[in-house]
């Protein structure tokens, strides 16, 4: 007699419930899929007993008449595919035809559909993979299914479900993502009777994303399709990301959905994470919704039986197209925001500020003071007798010296009644750290060292990249001793010591003498950061062919430009602080250091007025 044997349908449909119905939220996703591929433009969903009480999936779309109320209940019944080659380019969320009789039989389940251009619906009554009642009944158009006692015959699978908090939880999410993925269509969660979630039909994507996040800041929008890049073929990328300084809120995290589906797929989060490179503090994440629509033949939806894991066919074609597109999202908010702080002011009433002299700033080539002679007509700067921004004087200290990010050159604002740069007043210094500055209802404040961090990283960057990185030759050069592992990667990779813009030779034994240093770090102790940077290059890999460079070198040139920058402590003066400005401005990127620390931070005038509880004037 064989031992083999052809399973019972009952059990080949428990054994598939296994695969697709994890919790109460995957009977949730699955009924939401099959509502949304129906064509719903309103999905009501009500829960009782975290799930395992009820689970009623309400939908306004196509129905199915009598037939086909029946064929549902088969297992690999489904109108979504009908030939092998489809299989090769799925459109729709659901294709296997498995959820259904899958979730049936583990729980009571009860089907009451009706089309448009029918009377009557049809109610089917299935208990636990039995079919028990088939009859006609009046309903509204479109589909209710309610999924009772799940797993009331699977008692030890029952004891797998986590709390009741923990169980509504995953529900909320499945019902968030859907409503990520498809704005338009209006979703409701009630739960034991009470309304969990509302949104309604008609929304465009920003208002859901604002509604599923509950944030009123800025967004950073990520529109963008591969017009003119014959790699990316036909993609298209769209979605909202949070402020990268607001992404470890507690409702932040990042929604990835590839044509609609929510998915989990950690090379498109690496591709996030590699645009937004220098954004992010350590231990932070992107946060917001990322929409990737992709033609159908070139992503794989089949190799999950949840569907939540997806392959492309040309993953690196894909990281690519992802990476470069967050970048230039970046890039638009560093212009946005550059608009926003520098453009021209609209005309504001005279006034003085009456203050008394300060002492005279002390010389530094990062932030020169004034020449006694008068500069020529094309370099505008403050005049000697500016008034500055403090009613008493402050105490000067040398600032680093470091060059100057832009030349000497650089147009300073003419004179005015009160020290400014572009739409900006000057207000003074705060704790010899924050520049505090003004514009139309607006106040905001600088961290000074940040912001010098990030102008000098983007010079150190460029300069390594195009391997021309400024020198400044040692009158006198400095010795160091080195370990035998930092003189073993100095002699194999010499050339990317020099890239950094040191010049170093043998001196015998362990010693080395260094002639020349970066010109940006030329007053930092050489002997360390060199020291640094050969112990970085030594866990650096050669190449990359995600970033510019390897994770270690941009470590090491962050590190490089956090020593060099304005500290801490550091008193500026008017002139100083107006020239840091005009860097800021003329900067690439600005709005945050290499490290991912935010650089300013703006209050409107009603925040202000919060403060002082001033909210009727």
């Amino acid at each position: 007699m064989s031992r083999i044997r052809i399973l019972s349908e009952q059990l080949a449909n428990q054994i598939a419930a296994g695969e697709v119905v994890e919790r109460p939220a995957s009977v949730v996703k699955e009924l939401v899929e099959n509502s949304l591929d129906a064509g719903a433009s309103r999905i009501d969903i009500q829960v009782e007993g975290s799930g395992s009480g009820l689970l009623r999936v309400t939908d306004d779309g196509a129905g199915m008449d009598g037939d086909d109320v029946l064929l549902c209940l088969e297992r690999h019944a489904t109108s979504k595919i009908r030939e092998e080659a489809q299989l090769a380019a799925i459109a729709t969320l659901g294709f296997r035809g498995e959820a259904i009789p899958s979730i049936a039989s583990v729980a009571w389940m009860t089907v009451l559909s009706r089309p448009q251009d029918q009377e009557l619906g049809t109610r089917a009554e299935v208990r636990y993979g039995t079919l028990r009642h088939v009859h006609q009944d009046g309903c509204g158009r479109g589909t209710v299914i309610e999924v009772r006692h799940l797993f009331g015959n699977m008692p030890a699978r029952k004891k797998f479900l986590k709390s009741a908090r923990t169980e509504m939880h995953h529900i909320e999410e499945v019902v968030k993502n859907q409503a990520l993925a498809h704005p338009a269509t209006g979703f409701t969660l009630q739960a034991d009777g009470r309304m969990v979630l509302d949104y309604r039909p008609g929304a465009d994507l920003e208002r859901r994303v604002r509604e599923v996040f509950r944030y009123k800041g800025k967004l950073l929008p990520l529109r963008a399709e591969s017009a003119n890049d014959a790699e990316a073929e036909a993609m298209a990328l769209d979605g909202f990301l949070l402020l990268p300084e607001t992404a470890q809120a507690a409702t932040a995290r990042l929604r990835l959905l590839v044509n609609g589906r929510p998915v989990q797929d950690a090379m498109l989060r690496h591709a996030v994470g590699e645009g937004m490179q220098g954004f992010l503090m350590k231990g932070y994440q992107p946060a917001g919704v990322l929409l990737l629509a992709i033609a159908p033949d070139q992503v794989d939806v089949n190799v999950h039986p949840a569907k939540r894991e997806i392959r492309f066919r040309r993953s690196e074609t894909v990281h690519r197209f992802v990476a470069d597109r967050i970048r230039r999202a970046m890039a638009g908010y560093q212009q946005a925001l550059r608009t926003s702080l520098f453009a021209p002011p609209a005309p504001q009433p005279f006034r003085e500020w009456p203050v008394e002299r300060s002492a005279a700033v002390t010389a530094s080539p990062d932030f020169p003071a004034p020449a006694s002679a008068e500069p020529p007509a094309s370099q505008p700067r403050l005049p000697a007798d500016a008034p500055p921004v403090s009613v008493r004087p402050l105490p000067v200290q040398a600032l680093p010296v470091t060059p100057p990010i832009l030349p000497d050159s650089s147009p300073l604002p003419e004179p005015g009644p009160a020290p400014a740069y572009a739409g900006l007043t000057l207000i003074g210094q705060l704790f010899a750290l924050y520049l505090l500055c003004e514009r139309e209802g607006q106040f905001i404040v600088i961290d000074q060292h940040a912001a010098h961090e990030r102008l000098l990283y983007g010079q150190l960057l460029q300069g390594y990249l195009a391997t021309s990185m400024p020198q400044q030759a040692l009158l006198f050069p400095a010795t160091v001793e080195l370990t035998p592992a930092q003189a073993e990667t100095l002699e194999q990779r010499g050339a990317e010591v020099a890239a950094f813009g040191f010049a170093v030779e043998p001196f015998g034994e362990a010693t080395h003498l260094i002639k020349a240093t970066p010109a940006l770090v030329s007053h930092v102790e050489p002997g360390a950061l060199l020291r640094e940077i050969l112990d970085g290059l030594r866990s650096a890999a050669r190449q990359d062919a995600v970033r510019p460079v390897p994770q270690a070198v941009d470590d090491l040139l962050a590190s490089m430009a956090c020593k060099a920058a304005i500290k801490a402590g550091n008193r500026l003066q008017p002139v100083e602080m107006l020239k840091l400005l005009a860097q800021m401005e003329a900067g690439a990127v600005f709005s945050h250091c290499p490290h991912g620390r935010p650089v300013l931070k703006t209050f409107t005038a009603q925040e202000v007025e919060r403060w002082f509880h001033r909210h009727g004037g």
